[in-house]
């Protein structure tokens, strides 16, 4: 088992602020938490916290070298505004992530000379004829969603469709790696991720490029397998106790809480119901029963339904389980008044921007807010900048 090091933030260069409001502080746990249950907290966390070097497995090829490097904004557990990359090519209508190139994900650094080898960051291959932004998102809240069950996800999609066909969503359908079952997917910027433990033994491989028993397969460096004999770490590289701890923090993170609830954001929630924005940004969610009684039959508000959306020009071009290039996952608004930049490439740095280059099933909504006042535009601005 490897040693664990704790680190300071600064040693990451991270500029982590902290919001205060009314009801706590970003980045604390969820309330309601036994004494023992936030003990599991803080070691989770600083697992997250740590910084991981070759010795740990690091690499070959990774993208940060942890998790508080990209998940920070806001506090520990926020997003970034690093936006990695995917890519692919798209032969005949048929999408092919290009494994054998090293897609779709882009790890862009290497651990550098290692034996008869040298690791380098992987770029984009001629070949790929697709090639997409994805912007880190916080995490704060998961334990929630990932605590409703698959049912309200694939009952919300069916009632979707009967209320309102044009802007319905879908799930999408996926593998879970802890079980082996087809599943709801919930995580990520195509719902390509069915819940916390995947989603970590996931993240850790794929970003940090340690292998774990849930995912042990080395990524091979630019799709070059014949490189991963001078991989310095036999696999898997962690024994699963990482993976279950930032499962443990996830999970027990607490959701964004408000900001100031003012007249002019009162007015602005009734807007956005009016213009169709909530049809996709679902208010209320209710979780299933839980051991943790912090999580079990509990409502909570992330302004998302999880499911796919066809968007048209705003979709990425790459295709993940059953997710299409079009359709993307609705992104959730909680924590909105704490980024910087939006959509799932970062390209916009005003809310207004983000709104305005919807299409497709958000195509009508944005239309709706465009043919707004000035004044009743502010109005729904104050109350997306609240949440």
């Amino acid at each position: 088992m490897r040693t664990r090091r704790s680190c300071l933030l600064g040693s990451l260069g991270l500029a982590v602020v902290t919001a205060t409001t009314a009801s706590g502080e970003i980045g604390d746990p969820l309330r309601g938490l036994t004494p023992a249950q936030v003990q599991t907290f803080e070691a989770g966390r600083e697992v997250f916290e740590e910084v991981e070097d070759v010795g740990d497995g690091l690499g070959p090829v990774f993208n940060g070298e942890g998790c508080a490097t990209c998940h920070n904004v806001g506090a520990i557990g926020g997003g970034s505004t690093l936006v990695e990359t995917r890519f692919g090519a798209v032969v005949g209508g048929v999408f092919d992530p290009l494994a054998n190139l090293g897609g779709s994900l882009i790890q862009n650094q290497g651990i550098g000379i290692q034996g008869a080898c040298n690791f380098v960051g992987e770029v984009v291959p001629d070949t790929a004829t697709v090639s997409a932004g994805r912007r880190t998102t916080p995490l704060f809240g998961l334990g929630l969603v990932d605590a409703v069950p698959d049912s309200t996800f694939r009952a919300m999609a069916r009632s979707q469709a009967r209320r309102s066909p044009s802007t319905a969503g879908r799930a999408n359908m996926v593998t879970d790696a802890v079980t082996g079952e087809t599943r709801v997917g919930k995580f990520g910027w195509k719902s390509q991720v069915p819940n916390l433990m995947h989603f970590s033994g996931d993240a850790y491989l794929n970003e940090m490029g340690i292998t774990s028993p849930l995912f042990p397969t080395e990524n091979c460096p630019q799709g070059d397998c014949t490189l991963l004999v001078c991989d310095p770490v036999p696999d898997p590289e962690d024994d699963g106790e990482d993976v279950q701890l930032f499962h443990d923090f996830m999970t027990l993170l607490g959701a964004p809480s408000r900001g100031p609830i003012t007249r002019q954001a009162l007015a602005g929630s009734v807007l956005f119901d009016r213009i169709g924005c909530a049809n996709c940004h679902v208010r209320t969610l209710t979780t299933g029963s839980s051991d943790i009684a912090a999580l079990s039959r509990r409502t909570f508000q992330p302004f998302s339904d999880f499911l796919l959306h066809d968007m048209d020009s705003l979709g990425d071009g790459i295709e993940q389980g059953e997710a299409s290039g079009r359709e993307m996952r609705t992104a959730p608004l909680w924590g909105l008044r704490l980024l910087t930049t939006y959509l799932h490439d970062g390209r916009a740095t005003t809310i207004p921007d983000a709104i305005l280059a919807h299409d497709g099933q958000g195509r009508r909504a944005r239309d709706q807010y465009a043919r707004l006042s000035s004044f009743q535009r502010s109005r729904l601005l104050a109350f997306l900048r609240s949440l």
